[in-house]
Order: structure tokens, then sequence, then C-alpha cells
């Protein structure tokens, strides 16, 4: 007996003898006075527990409670191990979703107070692309000067540079950034300093700022970095700062430089914004002020375009693209988590109805039902405890495998994904939900159970209304699970017609070397061309090229020139027609596998002294020329063209797809060897058709770069076909996730399905074999029992498929050339989890067809 108990029998008594003095001084005798008091005082346990349960002894009845239901799953270890197994699987799996939609989504940004942090916008919309955020070059100056709504404005531009001379030469991703940048951000480089306002200038901007990657990678993590020049585009800069360690802001930084501003008059340049919010100041009205600079200080140039001005909060912008699929994600799991719920529930159902005796010798001894499902409830909540707890480390392998499978650079914030406190505390909340739900039904359950029924022998507890809840849960199970079958089928369909896609080109043994030409060392066309034709040259020397050429923007390689052009003659040009505009060299046809339908290839007579020839794809010939001939009609890509910026169309080819869209393009085909703009020809694909290995050809192609000029780094050395599948690697990444947690639903209900089925077999063995004795045959059987598995498998798939037509919905976006309501997977999915659900069934009967007439009935 514990100091409370005492304490408080110690208290009981002294009220008893205080009543029975009390009696006693009114003139009745000792005997009848302790009587008396006894019956006004009532039965002294039930004042005990009450007392207890007031002063809070509900804290040690609970632990009387976990210690016997710790002693009830340890006597059950099978039922304990499928259940806390069951749960393990999809707790783990809910809990590695919320790490990363939590580091993605929900925590903010690692910046100084970042729900301040605005991108401001003002482009057109009135065009054949979609641009990025920002603001045109000259709008942002005079923004930056005149707006009030933010504390500081800070500009900056994506770009990549070649780092050489330390090492082997890269290709990094850098940032032309503002002075103001990072303290408008509010982080601060660990070693060195930011920029000065004066190194936004012109010739004032020979300074970089290291990442804290490159700084290791490259500088092995050396201090003394600071103030030594290194090359970047063959121009030296100062190194004067590096970056605390995961920042990359924008995108994947490798290192920043200043934006200094020289301007082209010709041409407009988008520079992305970000302010920090004045204390007090809305986005509507930043809006309004953005509005009313840009009407005050119109540009010229931006005649005909229609505007659209907007102030987006930083983190929306950078989540966009991820946000909807992370949701989609977080959505699956919760299914897969109530495939459990319904599972362990199921098991708990059968579980309790084998403890009946139990749980009614119990209340028969005084026991409340509400401390009967309250023992029950708490046995429910250990389990998923138990299961949280494993689900932990499940969780921490299922992140691991997320970001081994997500694609490079497409979900911002990737590099903080991990179990953290929140995860942790989600995870814990998630079990004692979990716990409650699913055990509340079967504790109530337990409970109601009358002692007379319980302690009957021979009772029947098939059927009835814990049987129909058993089959109600297995209903929803197959219901659920075949939701999520049927989005993991439609993006398997997706993925298939991807890469079955006819993209116009044979991608099959093509291996491709993209490069980018420093302006430092080739500071001119002449220089540019003929670096290409020599390496070209040298390419067609290595062994296994079979036909080599060169394009300026190579299909799926994420970059590309667009615009309209002017045509000769009659023909009116299409209103709002825009084409790509790749350069490409004599061969690259052939090498690509591209069909030239009429008129001839490039040669190298068609160099800068010849007359300009351009080859078209088949839709520009056909949109401009309508059963006619395209060959020798003329074209300019001049706004106002003189006589000599006519192109005469010397062939047509097939259509191709260009771009991550898998959409074909119409498309004109310029030779490089004609070109004088030096944003046609310095960025260079090679292609090399082969017959040899791809890995043997691609250490060739880059020895053979590194002899012409070993500051010039390789890039996307790779085959076309793995360039497909980096193209398409986000549907890919988003198609596994949900497939995996497809066939861990379908898993669990399968599960449940069996553990229903052959519980209700081992219910009805006595009924069986009477069935059996009468002359039922062993077919008879199977047919009942698998009647009553098809009856549970197509309810469940009818709901199913009605969820499906509702949900897969918010696939739409992911789905290429699939409709969400595809009939062809529809049935096939219906059909796949139809024919588990009977396999599920199948076993149950076979055993039931074996139960022996004589082994359940009654004998002397």
């Amino acid at each position: 007996m514990t100091r409370r108990d005492e304490d408080l029998d110690d208290e009981i008594e002294s009220h008893l003898r205080m009543a029975v003095a009390d009696r006693i001084a009114r003139g009745e005798s000792r005997e009848q006075a302790e009587r008396a008091a006894r019956r006004e005082f009532g039965n002294l346990t039930h004042v005990k527990e009450v007392t207890r349960e007031v002063r809070g002894v509900w804290f040690e009845r609970l632990i009387q409670d976990v210690r016997y239901g710790l002693r009830a799953l340890r006597r059950t270890p099978a039922f304990t191990t499928i259940a806390v197994l069951t749960l393990a699987l999809a707790i783990g799996a809910n809990s590695a979703v919320f790490a990363v939609v939590n580091n993605v989504l929900l925590q903010p940004l690692p910046f100084r107070d970042p729900s301040r942090l605005f991108l401001v916008s003002r482009i057109p919309t009135n065009l054949p692309f979609e641009l990025p955020p920002g603001l045109d070059d000259r709008l942002y100056l005079s923004y930056r000067e005149r707006a009030r709504s933010f504390e500081s404005v800070a500009g900056y531009q994506r770009q990549q540079v070649t780092l050489s001379g330390v090492g082997d030469a890269a290709r990094l991703f850098s940032t032309r950034v503002s002075a103001n940048f990072f303290s408008v951000l509010g982080v601060a480089p660990v070693i060195g300093r930011s920029f000065a306002p004066d190194e936004e200038q012109p010739g004032s901007d020979g300074v970089v700022i290291l990442g804290e990657k490159v700084w290791r990678q490259r500088f092995n993590g050396d201090a003394s970095v600071i103030g030594r020049a290194i090359a970047i585009d063959g121009i030296q800069r100062i190194v004067v700062g590096v970056m605390p360690g995961g920042f990359t802001f924008p995108a994947s930084s490798d290192l920043w430089v200043p934006l200094s501003y020289r301007f082209d008059p010709g041409n407009s340049f988008i520079v992305h914004t970000v302010g920090r919010l004045r204390t007090g100041t809305t986005p509507q009205q930043a809006k309004a002020e953005l509005e009313s600079i840009a009407q005050e200080s119109p540009d010229p140039r931006a005649a005909g375009f229609r505007f659209v001005a907007a102030i987006i909060p930083l983190k929306d912008q950078l989540t966009r693209n991820i946000r909807r699929p992370l949701y989609i994600f977080g959505g699956a799991v919760g299914f897969v988590l109530l495939i459990a719920c319904a599972n362990v529930a199921n098991l708990l159902l059968i579980r309790a109805a084998t403890r009946r005796q139990e749980m009614a010798v119990r209340v028969a001894l005084g026991a409340t039902r509400s401390r009967v499902a309250r023992q029950l409830l708490t046995e429910s909540v250990l389990i998923a405890l138990i299961g949280g707890t494993a689900g932990v480390f499940i969780a921490l392998n299922a992140v691991r495998a997320i970001l081994t499978m997500a694609p490079d650079d497409r979900i911002p914030r990737l590099n903080e994904v991990h179990l953290d406190g929140w995860v942790l505390a989600f995870t814990v909340i998630v079990s004692v939900v979990t716990g409650i739900l699913f055990g509340v039904v079967p504790a109530l359950a337990g409970a109601r159970r009358e002692p007379h029924e319980a302690l009957g022998q021979g009772t029947r507890t098939v059927g009835g209304a814990h049987g129909r809840l058993r089959a109600a849960l297995v209903t929803g199970e197959i219901a659920l699970a075949l939701m999520l079958l049927t989005g993991a089928g439609l993006m398997i369909k997706s993925f298939i017609l991807m890469r079955t896609l006819d993209t116009g080109y044979d991608a099959s043994n093509v291996v491709t070397m993209s490069i980018d030409l420093p302006r430092s060392a080739y500071p001119d066309a002449q220089h540019i061309v003929a670096f290409h034709t020599r390496l070209l040259e040298r390419l067609t020397r290595i062994p296994g090229a079979k036909v080599v050429g060169a394009v300026s923007y190579r299909p799926m390689g994420g970059m590309g020139a667009m615009g309209d052009f002017k045509v000769e003659g009659p023909s009116a040009m299409p209103k709002g027609f825009s084409v790509d505009k790749p350069t490409v060299s004599p061969g690259y046809f052939a090498a690509m596998g591209i069909r030239l339908l009429h008129g001839r290839d490039f040669t190298a007579a068609d160099n800068g002294g010849a007359p300009g020839v351009v080859i078209l794809s088949e839709s520009v010939a056909r949109r401009l020329w309508p059963n006619e001939i395209a060959i020798g009609r003329r074209i300019s890509m001049s706004d106002n063209p003189g006589p000599g910026d006519w192109v005469t169309v010397v062939g047509v080819v097939n259509d191709i797809v260009q771009d991550e869209e898998l959409s074909r393009h119409a498309t004109l085909y310029l030779p490089f060897l004609q070109q004088t703009a030096l944003f046609f020809i310095d960025h260079m694909t090679f292609v090399v058709r082969t017959d040899l290995a791809s890995s043997n050809v691609i250490a060739a192609m880059r020895g053979a770069l590194r002899e012409m000029d070993p500051t010039v780094p390789a890039q996307q050395l790779q085959t076309m076909d793995e360039s497909m599948l980096a193209t398409i690697a986000e549907p890919v990444f988003q198609m596994r996730l949900l497939t995996a947690f497809s066939l861990l639903a379908l898993i669990l209900a399968a599960i449940g399905t069996y553990g229903v089925l052959a519980y209700d077999v081992t219910q009805r063995t006595r009924e069986i074999g009477l069935r059996m004795a009468l002359g039922a045959t062993a077919g008879n059987v199977m047919r009942m029992v698998m009647r009553r598995t098809a009856l549970l498998a197509l309810l469940g798939a009818a709901l199913g498929v009605l969820g499906s037509l509702a949900v897969t919905r918010v696939l739409t976006k992911s789905l290429f050339e699939v409709r969400p309501t595809d009939p062809v997977t529809f049935v096939v999915v219906t059909a796949a989890i139809v024919f588990v659900a009977l396999l599920a069934g199948f076993l149950p009967a076979k055993r039931a067809t074996r139960i022996q007439a004589l082994s359940v009935l009654p004998h002397d």
C-alpha cells in the first residue's frame, strides 16, 4: 500500500469516527452508531476509487492499464507483430512524406524575417512563352530608386559560368546580384565581405563570392582564398567572401558576382527582383505603387505588350511547382494510413471476439464497462505507439530513398530535408490519433458485451453487427487501394507514352556533348566558328564515330531561342506564329536521324561568303505554303529586311520534339557557318552517332575537347536516351512514389481481406461441418466462401471507381496524353484489385473445404 492510500484510509476512518461520535452523543449505542454511519457513508471501496480518481490516482490506473496491456500483447505475439508492422509501415511512410512537406513547404526560408520577402514582377503576358517573375532592366533601376513600399530592393540574374585554373575546368551555376542582395535577404558571408555599392559599376565588378560547397571542393576550405584571383569565363576575379553552408539561393548557385548594368538599346533583359516589405505595408499597396511607377516612366519598347504586375511571396514562388505533387503524396500516404487503421481495427475486433470470456469475467467481478473500454483502448494506443516508434526507423530509410529518387534541382530546399523535432512530434500525434481511431470501435464493442452472452459456450460470433463492421472495413480498404492504384496506373501509362513517344529523331546510339565558349577567349564569330569547325573535324576521327554534327540548342536540352520572322511575297504571316531557331552544322540531321523530306542539307559551302540559306521543319512549310513547294522561297529574321537580309529555303525536314513539354515545334534551322550573332553560336552541342559503347565514345569526346582547349569544360556528356530520362525525371519520380504507396496499400488490403475471411471460416467451422455432413460438396463450400469474397471485392471496387473518378483529376497536370478518367486504366486496375482480393480469399476457402464433418459434430 502506498503512502497516498494510507492517508486516504486515515481520512475516511476519521470521518467515520466523527460520525459515530456524533450519533453516540445523540443517544445511540456504539453498535447502532457505527452501523448507521457506515450505511450513510456508502460503499467504502467505491468511495476510495472515486477519491483516487479525483486526487489523480487515474495516472496510477493508467500505469496499471499499460502494464496489463503490455502483458496482453506479449501473450499474442503473432497478432502484435502483424499489427505493429502494419502501422509501422503506414506511419513511417506518413512521417517520411511529412518530413519533405515540412522542410520544403512549411518551414520558413532560412533568411531573416522571411515572411516579408517578396518578388516584384511586371512582365508581358501576350508572349508565346512564359517569363519568370521580374522587371525589365530599366524599370528595375527606376523602381529600386523610387519604391517606398519596400525597405530595400535587390536584383539578380541567373547564368552559367566556367571556373578554370583550379583543377579541371568546370561549368558552375552563378548569379549576378546587386550589391545589397545579401543584406535584403538577411544573410552575410561567413568569411570575407559582401559586395560594395561601387562594385555594381562596369569596370569595377571584378570580384566574386564563393558558395561553401565550391570553397571546400575546389579550395579545400582554405580561408586564405580571400583576396585570391580566380578565372571565371576567362576573366580574373578577386574572391571577397564565402557564403555559409546550405545557402545556394537562387536555386543551386555556386557563386555570386556583381550585377553591373550594360544596357543594350535593342534588347530588354529581365531582372529578378526581391524586396523586403516595410512593416505595416501590404502587398496590395506595393503592387499599386509598382503600377504607378511603371506608368510614370513608360518604355517605348513595350508598345503592344500587355503587362501584369504582381507582388509574390518569395516562398510561394520557390515552391509553386512542387506544392501540388507533395500534397498529392501526402494524400496518398494518408490513404495508406487509413487502410492500415482499418486492418488493425479488424484485427482488434477479431481479437476482442476471442477475449469475450476474459472481458465478461472482469465485468462480472465488478469492473465497469468504461474501465474495460479504457483498457482495450489503452492496448490500441500502445500498439500504435510501438508501431510509431518502429515507423521512425522506417521513415529514416524512406527519406533517404525519396532523396535518392528525387530528380536533381527539381525540388527546392531538398538539402534541408531531415527528421527533426517537428517530424517526431508529428509521428507521436499520428500514432496516438491512429491508436484511438482504430481502437475506439473495438473497445466499445468489447465493453458492451453482456457477461451471460460471453460466458456461454458454443456461442457463434460471426455475423451480426461485428461481422458487418468487419466487412465494411475490408470494403473500405479495397476502395481506398483501388483509388491509389488508379492514380499509379495513370502515371505509369503516362510514363509509357513518354518513353514510346515518336520524337521525330532516332535517339539510339547518339552521344552529346555541350560546351560554352568564354567571350574573353573567343570574342567574335570568326573565332567561335573556327573552334567549332576544328572540333567537328576531331570528333569525326574518334573511333566509332559514324556521323557527327552540332546544334546550338539540342532537343531536351532545356534551352532554346524562339522568335518570329518575315516572309517574302504575298504569303501572309500567321499572327502570333513563333518558331524555334536553332543553329546547326552540316551533318546534324543525319547524326540525329532527322529525315530530310525535300531539298538538301547544309554543306561546308554554306559559309559566311555564300548566300544565306535556311531549312524549315515540315509544319512551317505547310503553314506558310500549303500545297506548294517551299524550296526556293525566301524569309528574313530582320524586322525591316534589306536586300541582304533575305535567306533562301533549301530544305524541309520533319518536325521534332524539342523541349520538356514533349510537343513538336515549328522550327527554322540556320547554318552555324553563316551566323555572326554570338548568342546563336557560343553555346553548342556536338552530336555523335556511334556503333560502339557510349562510355568509350564519351571518353574520346572529352579527350578531343581537352586537346582543343583544356579551359573549356565538357557538359551534358550523355546519350540522348539519358537526356530523355532527365527531361521526364519529375513525372517519373512522382510515378515511382505513387506506385510504391499504391502497392503498399494493395498488400495491406489483401492482408485485411485474408484476415477477415480466415476468421469467418474459423468461426463457421461448425456450420461448414454440418453442411458437409448433410451432403454439401467441397465445391459448394468453396463457392460459398468465394461468393462472400467476390461480394466484398466488387462492392469495394465499385466504391473505389467512384472515388477515383473524383480524386484522379488532381493528377491532370502530371499526366501526358492520358485523361484522368482513362477507361483502359480503370478497367485494368479494377480487374487487378478484384483478382488480388479473390486470391486473398482463396486460401481460407480452400481450408474450408478440408473441414471434416466428424471433427465438429458432437459424439459420445
